[in-house]
């Protein structure tokens, strides 16, 4: 397996084992509601009810986060190289070495550390497009890519 293969691979099962997770978690919630709905009643009922509600609801705000960065590292091919910085690029800036994808946590990988950055943040939309040696500045630090895996 290559390095971007195994970063592709590492941050996929990330992805799913938070998803795992949060859907377990949400299906515990259902199931205490429904308990608590058979015994209960009065005023703390209906307060432990909108509680639980509520923290599903927060619950499936961050389940659909997760989808959307599952989706995202879904459209990344990691068998593909390229010279020009596009989703699914690994490149190597300022000694940092960035996957261009989602913004996810940062990994180690074979004693590597990796940087998962979102196309659409500040660092990775000046990355999108450009080739190795291209220089850029963000709040008046340079940046230079170095390399294009």
């Amino acid at each position: 397996m290559t390095l971007k293969q195994k970063i592709h691979a590492h941050y996929t099962q990330q992805i799913q084992d938070k998803e795992d997770a949060f859907r377990d978690m949400i299906a515990a919630l259902t199931e205490d509601s429904k308990n608590d709905a058979k015994g209960s009643a009065g005023d703390k009922h209906e307060t432990a009810l909108s509680m639980m509600h509520i923290e599903q609801e927060k619950l499936n705000r961050k389940l659909a986060e997760i989808l959307e960065q599952k989706a995202v590292l879904a459209k990344i091919n990691p068998d593909t190289d390229s010279d020009k910085i596009a989703l699914g690029s690994l490149a190597e800036v300022n000694n940092f070495l960035l996957f261009v994808s989602a913004a996810l946590t940062k990994i180690t990988v074979d004693g590597l550390t990796i940087i998962a950055v979102s196309p659409q943040s500040p660092l990775g939309s000046q990355l999108m497009g450009n080739t190795t040696g291209f220089v850029f500045e963000i709040n008046a630090t340079r940046y230079e890519i170095g390399a294009i895996c």
